[in-house]
């Protein structure tokens, strides 16, 4: 009987075994999450991120630039277009320049740096030049800032100084960041004054000499004088000839 019972029960665990073994087993799933929408550009973060840019964004936090960025970049379809100096070019600058900026020269100078659109690699080929920034006057002694290309080189002039387009540090269509080898100059600040205006000629007027105006004057007086002489004489002719005439003919 228990060899019977052993004989039947051994194949039945086998087939438990296996029928838990083929029985699939249904896992839960994590349910999928839609990635979190990008976040609003934000310059500063992306200079912190690529490094080498501590003096630049000191600059940007002093003159609160790099939020005036930030709003215009996400506030404006125009785009902006950034070319940073690195802290070596900062470091090249003549020392204790930059401490002896006003307050307000700071400002013109990062946003000297500062194009208030979007360009493109390629566009810089087509570029109008001077390019105006956001510190404004592009006129020859105020802040001209002049693209050239060269095959793939891309070189800026100031003016003052000029700079090469290293490489790309970011781009989305909307801002585009630099990396310039040099910090830009402009001529306002750092150029050569500009040349006073040319003086006005003044308007010649007549002579008022008197040695000059003399003769004119005169020359009325000394013809009445002679038509006042001829008449007296002509007179003083008649009144001597008249008796003599009259004398003769009495004889």
């Amino acid at each position: 009987m228990t060899s019977s019972f052993q004989f039947f029960t051994f194949p039945l665990c086998i087939l438990l075994i296996l029928h838990s073994s083929t029985t699939p087993t249904t896992l839960s799933q994590p349910t999928a999450t839609a990635p979190p929408p990008p976040g609003p550009t934000n310059i500063t973060k992306i200079l912190e991120k690529a490094g080498q840019y501590t003096v630049l964004l000191r600059l940007f936090h002093m003159t609160r630039l790099g939020d005036q960025i930030n709003t215009q970049l996400n506030n404006s379809d125009q785009g902006i277009t950034l070319f940073a100096p690195t802290d070596n070019a900062f470091s090249a600058l003549k020392p204790g320049l930059l401490n002896s900026l006003s307050d307000q020269q700071k400002v013109e100078l990062v946003q000297f740096h500062v194009v208030p659109m979007f360009l493109s690699t390629s566009q810089f080929q087509t570029v109008s030049n001077p390019l105006r920034t956001q510190a404004g006057d592009t006129t020859r002694y105020t802040f001209p800032l002049n693209i050239t290309t060269n095959g793939n080189q891309v070189n800026i002039s100031t003016g003052v100084v000029n700079a090469t387009v290293a490489n790309s540090i970011y781009t989305d269509g909307s801002l585009a960041v630099y990396q310039v080898d040099t910090v830009l100059l402009p001529m306002r600040m750092f150029g050569p004054p500009a040349p006073a205006p040319a003086a006005v000629p003044a308007k010649k007027g007549k002579k008022t000499n008197a040695g000059d105006d003399s003769p004119a004057a005169d020359d009325g007086r000394v013809s009445a004088d002679v038509s006042s002489g001829v008449g007296l004489n002509q007179n003083l002719l008649g009144f001597i000839v008249g008796p003599a005439v009259i004398v003769m003919f009495c004889l």
